[in-house]
């Protein structure tokens, strides 16, 4: 570890980084994972940005049929909690079931309501996530 660290600091002195970038790089280096997860939301929030990658749009004829027959319907919808309801804890479960979040991941976002549980999914698998969290007593939009 210390070799790496060694070498990350010869990269960022050689690229002519500053010293408050290289105290930085520094901290994050010693971080865990769940402590660099709560990092990019913390920056998410305050800089009002995204961490997610851009992903290319795939042409909607390139599936099938005419040019317009896939043009109107959707092929990804993101799942969002719009109110968690009285059991919090079925809520919760049903989270971590249907996605790769951890405990407290999973009791943020529902102690949070509004934000997305699961962003790109397939039509099924939506409504799917849907009927279960809806089983558990929350209330879900699909957008």
């Amino acid at each position: 570890m210390a070799d790496e660290t060694k070498g990350a600091v010869e990269t960022v002195e050689q690229t002519g980084t500053s010293k408050s970038i290289e105290k930085i790089l520094q901290a994050i280096e010693k971080m865990t994972v769940l402590e660099m997860a709560e990092l990019v939301k913390a920056l998410e929030t305050k800089f009002g940005v995204s961490a997610a990658a851009p992903v290319a749009m795939m042409a909607a004829p390139a599936a099938g049929g005419g040019a317009d027959a896939g043009a109107d319907e959707k092929t990804e919808w993101d799942v969002v909690l719009a109110n968690t309801g009285e059991k919090k804890f079925q809520v919760v479960k049903v989270i971590r079931q249907v996605t790769d979040l951890g405990l407290k991941e999973a009791k943020d976002l529902v102690d949070n309501p509004g934000q997305v549980v699961k962003k790109g999914a397939t039509k099924e698998e939506a409504e799917d996530i849907k009927k279960k969290l809806e089983e558990a007593g929350a209330k879900v939009e699909l957008k």
